[in-house]
This record gives structure tokens, C-alpha cells and sequence, in this order.
């Protein structure tokens, strides 16, 4: 897994080989489980994708948002789920991290990875640190300065503890020698909404979620994960450019 990619996928249990390529399959519609509220990074690459096996399948593919811990109540349900092709889960890479979080942590697993089985990769976008349009931060240069003044003082959301937009923001951090507040919240939908209403200062997030109000002019994006600049926002540096 690349740390600072939304990478999302379908899977589904385990045991749902043998009654999932049953010459009758499908035979009645498909739950397709987005472990986030609508808005967020899942849910959009979520809804096409199922628009698209509905028609493929020619049985309805229903969107299920089983939001809360950071995705993890989602995964829980799909694990616990009967294995028989009929309950898929639309993941990103915290599918990878949560079980590790709970080691960490000492909780009671919400569920294991060799629960799963991969079907496909959809995407693999860079995370993105976006700030609203009037806020003082021009450049991420900006943002950094202003963190080293103010340890703790600049708030940033995430789609939940220990998920794909909140580990690579806490890895920023260390790396920038900046204290940084957390405020998790259940998805990336509800962290934008919160940055759009001033109830936090940045957000980390996928950037699906945050380009239709970057062209809107409400939001400023200072920098992604990826490799290169992004076709989407071809004025945004990389974190590797913005040093």
C-alpha cells in the first residue's frame, strides 16, 4: 500500500467463491457497501460503479453507507455478512491499517483482512491538503510557518482515526517538525462540510471530494501526495516540489 492513496476496491467475504459462480448469479439484487456517509471519496467512485454492474449484471446494485470508525463499522458488517456474492464492500487502502490500529491500540478487532477477497481496483488517487479560499495560507510553505508559530492551533479533518486522509497527514507532520490538531470525523463528506463551514482549518482527503469547490472558488488545495501534478489541478505542487 502507498501511504497518501485513496486506493479504492470492491471485495467481498471470503467463503463466496463457490455460491457467487453459481451459473444462477446474480439472481437478486447486490449490496454494495460504502463504509463512509455520501460525498466522500468511496461513495463517489461508489455510485458509478454500481450504475455500471447494474447494467452489466441486469440486477439492481444498491449503494448501503454503513458509515463510523473510520470505515471500520462498514468493513465489520461486510465480514460478518453471509458469503454469498450478495454483500460487496467498496474499500480504500484503511481496509490494510485498521486491522494494525487495533493491534496498536489493544482493541477488539473490528474485522481481518484475510476476511476479504479483492475483486478489482477502481482508482488510486493522492491524497490532497486543501484550505478554504480565504484563509491566510497561500502555499504550503505558508501553512507550515504558520504551524511551527502555533503548535496545535491549526485544526485539519479527516475521514477517521487511523484512515487513508488522517495517517499520511500525521506522517506530514512529522516530517515538517509541526503539531497539527486531529479532528476525525465519519467520512470525507462531513470533514469538507465541516471546512467549508470554518468548524476546522484544512482538510486531508481525495480529490474527488474537494475539486468541484476548488473550481468553485470556496477551496484552495496546497499540495498532493502523488508522484507528479495531478491533470485535475495541474497548479497544485506535489509535496516532493513544495520541499
Amino acid at each position: 500500500m502507498r501511504i497518501g492513496f485513496a486506493l479504492t476496491a470492491f471485495c467481498l467475504t471470503l467463503a463466496a467463491g463457490g455460491s457467487a459462480l453459481a451459473q444462477d448469479y446474480p439472481s437478486k439484487p447486490i449490496a454494495l457497501v460504502v463504509p463512509f456517509p455520501p460525498g466522500g471519496v468511496a461513495d463517489i467512485v461508489a455510485r458509478p460503479a454500481a450504475d455500471a454492474m447494474s447494467r452489466f449484471l441486469n440486477v439492481p446494485v444498491v449503494i448501503e453507507n454503513e458509515a463510523g470508525a473510520g470505515g471500520g463499522i462498514g468493513m465489520g458488517y461486510v465480514a460478518k455478512a453471509k458469503p454469498d456474492g450478495y454483500t460487496l464492500l467498496l474499500a480504500l487502502s484503511s481496509i490494510s491499517i485498521l486491522p494494525e490500529a487495533d493491534k496498536i491500540t489493544g482493541r477488539p478487532p473490528m474485522f481481518q483482512l484475510d476476511q476479504f477477497v479483492p475483486i478489482a481496483r477502481l482508482t488510486a488517487d493522492p491524497t490532497v491538503l486543501a484550505v478554504r479560499a480565504d484563509s491566510p495560507w497561500k502555499t504550503l510553505q505558508d501553512f507550515v510557518d504558520d504551524a511551527r508559530k502555533r503548535p496545535a492551533a491549526i485544526t485539519y479533518g479527516s475521514s477517521g482515526n487511523y484512515g487513508t486522509m488522517h495517517v499520511p497527514m500525521e506522517m506530514f507532520a512529522g516530517s515538517a517538525g509541526v503539531k497539527l490538531l486531529h479532528v476525525p470525523y465519519t467520512g470525507a463528506g462531513p470533514a469538507v462540510v465541516g471546512l467549508l463551514g470554518g468548524n476546522i482549518d484544512a482538510v486531508a482527503s481525495g480529490p474527488s471530494t474537494v475539486i468541484q469547490h476548488v473550481k468553485a472558488g470556496k477551496l484552495r488545495v496546497l499540495a498532493s501526495w502523488g508522484d507528479k501534478r495531478l491533470a485535475s489541478l495541474p497548479d497544485v505542487p506535489t509535496l516532493a516540489e513544495s520541499g
